[in-house]
């Protein structure tokens, strides 16, 4: 592993921890935006940084439509929302459905431009949505960024476990530890009768953490108001804090902050 560049935009970040999944579609930005939310209400400063260059929704998710402003020229200000420091490509192209259609070390290159050039000031926390995989941008990050530590996201369903195997051997590789994992889409419980159904298996997320010796940070439910929330640019910590499917996030948060605690 290279060892990691010096950006002074994130010399006053205390915790860089990069959200992971080998797989798309396991709700991982949805994670990541409401795990940003959970840490906040813990007293945290909290940044988000959207490092999927392809597919940028963060923007989406926490309802942001302004677009970054330059104080001097040559840096940008990221964008608050929700009283998170924001920074995503997709804030910086010209419309949302804009394709970035760029090659390999473009795509590199524009995630490190977009590290050294956000004015992050003091956070405590700097949550890394990544897209699914393992390649450039992934390893770029790895290896330009003093990670704190890896968040694996997965859902119960064998197809997606075997990916998330992926991307642990992948943080494994390149020294980066894991702090845990978050087993998303776990239980769906019928809102009329209350009936409960695992619709894509059970503790997945559970004997993943085992085989790989980390934490199982918490479980989320599979329930379509988180969806309609983010989909509408009101995550459902921020929208409804004190519902029991904000209340699985912050379970989430509280076990980090205590794995955080002990690495630090």
């Amino acid at each position: 592993m290279k060892q990691a560049e010096n950006f002074s935009s994130l010399n006053a970040v205390k915790h860089i921890i990069a959200i992971a999944s080998g797989k798309g579609g396991v709700g991982k930005s949805t994670v990541t935006v409401n795990l940003a939310l959970a840490l906040q209400q813990q007293g945290l400063k909290v940044g988000v940084l959207d490092a999927d260059i392809y597919g940028p929704s963060i923007p989406t998710m926490l309802g942001i439509s302004e677009r970054p402003e330059s104080l001097d020229g040559k840096t940008i200000q990221p964008i608050k929302a929700h009283g998170l420091r924001v920074m995503s490509i997709g804030l910086l192209l010209e419309q949302a459905k804009t394709p970035a259609i760029w090659r390999g070390p473009m795509v590199s290159g524009a995630l490190q431009q977009l590290i050294r050039d956000t004015q992050w000031g003091e956070l405590d926390v700097l949550l890394i949505d990544l897209p699914p995989g393992t390649g450039d941008i992934q390893l770029t990050l790895c290896q330009k960024v003093p990670l704190t530590s890896a968040i694996i996201v997965t859902t119960p369903q064998d197809i997606a476990l075997l990916d998330a195997r992926k991307a642990i051997e992948m943080f494994s590789k390149v020294k980066v530890s894991v702090s845990g994992i978050v087993e998303n889409m776990s239980v769906h419980i019928c809102s009329q009768c209350g009936h409960e159904d695992t619709i894509f298996g059970e503790e997945g997320g559970e004997a993943l953490a085992k085989e790989y010796a980390t934490f199982l940070l918490g479980k989320i439910p599979l329930a379509k108001v988180i969806r309609l929330d983010v989909d509408e640019g009101r995550p459902t910590v921020a929208e409804k804090p004190y519902s029991a499917h904000a209340q699985a996030f912050v379970a989430v948060a509280d076990a980090l902050g205590r794995i955080l605690s002990l690495q630090a």
